[in-house]
């Protein structure tokens, strides 16, 4: 049997929850300026085992992506201040983290809003509301491939 030691080197728990193997140190930033957004994912990432970590618009989440290095941010593309956009470009500017995914969230569902987000450089786009099922799918999707760590 595996010490704990050992499962902190493997990154590799089984899920209470679910009972399957996921990453004990899989961090998934959530970039939201609605309260409800941010809570319902919090809560189905949580119960799916992994550790969340939350931003209100794209100032507090670039101080985030630095001290937390997620595997996966999602991007609301609506904010004040700083816009998922622009929040977006600038991490993919970061040695760092531009290989980092990055999934634009919006409560529009057009061509246009598709198009910039790829220009910034995300991976992906989420329509808002989004179902637990659409969330862990494209989590699933995007940590099941190893990446590139960055320190």
């Amino acid at each position: 049997m595996p010490t704990q030691e050992q499962n902190l080197l493997t990154n590799s728990v089984t899920n209470p929850v679910t009972n399957s193997p996921t990453d004990s140190l899989t961090k998934i930033l959530v970039i939201d300026d609605s309260n409800t957004i941010r809570r319902s994912a919090e809560i189905f990432l949580g119960q799916a085992g992994y550790e969340v970590i939350l931003a209100e618009d794209g100032f507090d989440a670039l101080a985030k992506v630095h001290d937390h290095h997620p595997r996966l941010i999602f991007c609301d593309i609506l904010m004040p201040r700083l816009d998922g956009y622009q929040t977006c470009a600038l991490i993919k500017k970061s040695d760092h983290f531009r290989t980092t995914p990055v999934v634009m969230l919006s409560s529009k569902d057009s061509l246009f809003d598709r198009a910039r987000g790829k220009m910034v450089g995300s991976n992906d786009y989420l329509t808002k509301p989004f179902t637990k099922d659409s969330l862990i799918s494209t989590v699933r999707l995007y940590t099941s491939q190893p990446t590139a760590l960055a320190h």
